[in-house]
């Protein structure tokens, strides 16, 4: 199976897994997004630690030894340039709190994750300056 269809077949499922699913401090982040995706992919990752609100989520970065989720993302994943992107590619979009965001490539200049003004998983079609970076898998 080519490297494109293993990324077309895993970005679908992890958005049929996710899609109609509100987003949850306490289970269902943008962390669980991403891992559940890795493991699509094919990936290993470490296991995510419990959290509940953002706060108990920057600690858990922190005792991981993280400053930021893009330190996280640095730390497992080749960072690229976000117009570099293809399906299946982690992108980080500013958020509240300075917990960042982790979206998923869904094709050109198209992510898939969750955003403060709505709970459950949007699709967004972004302008390349909205992302604070962009890791290939």
């Amino acid at each position: 199976m080519s490297n494109l269809i293993k990324r077309r077949d895993a970005t679908q499922q992890t958005l049929r897994h996710f899609n109609g699913v509100d987003f949850d401090w306490d289970g269902v982040t943008c962390a669980h997004l991403a891992h559940y995706h890795l493991s699509q992919m094919g990936r290993e990752v470490p296991d995510i630690p419990d959290f509940d609100t953002a706060l108990s989520a920057a600690r858990a970065l922190k005792q991981m030894g993280w400053d930021s989720v893009e330190e996280m993302l640095d730390s497992m994943l080749e960072r690229i340039a976000p117009a570099y992107m293809i399906v299946g590619d982690l992108a980080l979009i500013k958020g509240a709190g300075g917990l960042d965001a982790i979206f998923i490539c869904a094709g050109p200049l198209k992510v898939f994750g969750w955003r403060e003004d709505a709970p459950d998983l949007v699709r967004l079609d972004v302008d390349l300056g909205q992302l604070q970076g962009a890791w290939r898998i």
